[in-house]
């Protein structure tokens, strides 16, 4: 008799577990599995950096011989088609685990539905559909990334509470306390690439790391610069061949800069031109297509305004801070082109917290498919 409440919990348990891989894994999802015998935990795992190996094959590893007969809980199908490891339904299997018990179906045409299916043919009890929501949020990169061929956006503003987030001089450091900074390096650490535009690239010369924090697999840090304004002598240039950069630019990038920063060892990415900018959409579906998907976007209010125009970003986490800056400082986002007010966007919020004295809300931004 399975028991609908210890699936939620162990299921809960797995999700943590799978957490701990964002920012990690891609091109490869999250995942996350617990194996459960007779009430107690014989073995978990997550998948590891660079996708391998996968969170079942990690937790039967731990398990050993005690598999035989548990239950896993997988937060996401286990993959049923041969990649660079043998499939994870194959080893579950050759474990002769008693029963399944999983979050998501995978919408990879290579695996949706076939690793359920190859469970039952062999005879072990498969439920579906527990934690869904949870789950789909935790994966929302890779689901996206998959169904869409689009990363999930998330966009940072960092502003004081009427909406500035610099001073008509143009000073900027710092709105937001240690708190809220270092919030934000944890946000990059789960995130798979980190985003600027060419704006705050030159303004800022910003390194775009995870500091203070050990040990950490660095995001790819990106930035749109439509004409290769940003200079190779900077800090992103100087430090390309320690942690990756992916520079997108325009067809009508010169040749001069385009080799200057090839030099560096920054990743080069030209992508189509609309109207003088940057095709965002094709911009992000290039990202896509190397296999990235989640990005945190830290641009300016330039290109802040660009993906939300662009109905490219998916959530919103904005750090506010107890000032007050004015009508002469400079706005946290750049002009929408709003005629009414029934067009702008309504977000939903998701949740608040206060991080030292700053406030953090995270919104959902309003459903669109870019396609549309």
């Amino acid at each position: 008799m399975t028991d609908p409440a210890q699936d939620r919990d162990h299921m809960a348990h797995a999700l943590r577990l799978a957490a701990r891989g964002l920012g990690n894994t891609w091109p490869n999802p999250a995942v996350g599995c617990v194996l459960v015998k007779d009430g107690v935990v014989v073995g978990r795992g997550w998948t590891q950096p660079g996708g391998r190996p996968h969170a079942e094959v990690r937790a039967l590893q731990q398990a050993g011989s005690q598999a035989a007969g548990a239950t896993a809980y997988v937060t996401l199908e286990p993959c049923a088609h041969h990649g660079h490891t043998p499939p994870c339904a194959e080893a579950l299997i050759a474990a002769r685990v008693a029963r399944v018990v999983t979050a998501l179906t995978d919408p990879d045409p290579r695996v949706s539905g076939k690793g359920h299916a190859m469970l039952r043919a062999a005879g072990i009890a498969v439920t579906e559909g527990v934690l869904t929501d949870p789950a789909n949020r935790l994966n929302a990169g890779f689901l996206k990334r998959v169904t869409q061929g689009l990363p999930f956006v998330t966009l940072k503003l960092a502003a004081t509470l009427d909406g500035r987030i610099a001073t008509a001089s143009g000073e900027s450091r710092w709105i937001t306390g240690p708190e809220a900074r270092r919030r934000v390096h944890a946000m990059r650490l789960a995130h798979d690439a980190v985003m600027v535009g060419s704006g705050t690239a030159v303004a800022d010369d910003p390194d775009l790391t995870v500091r203070d924090m050990g040990a950490v697999r660095q995001p790819v840090r990106v930035v749109l610069d439509r004409a290769l304004r940003h200079s190779p002598d900077s800090r992103l240039g100087r430090t390309a061949g320690d942690h990756p950069v992916w520079i997108l630019h325009g067809t009508s990038a010169p040749q001069t800069a385009r080799a200057a920063w090839s030099q560096t060892g920054a990743t080069l990415i030209e992508v189509p031109e609309a109207a003088g900018q940057l095709d965002l959409t094709a911009a992000l579906r290039s990202l896509a297509d190397r296999g990235l998907t989640r990005i945190l976007s830290e641009g300016g209010s330039t290109l802040a305004a660009a993906l939300v125009r662009a109905g490219l970003v998916d959530e919103l986490m904005l750090f506010s801070a107890g000032a007050l800056i004015g009508a002469d400082g400079h706005p946290a986002l750049g002009a929408l082109r709003l005629n009414a007010l029934a067009d702008a966007p309504r977000l939903a919020l998701v949740e608040t917290l206060q991080v030292g004295p700053d406030l953090m809300s995270l919104w959902q931004m309003p459903r669109r498919d870019p396609r549309a």
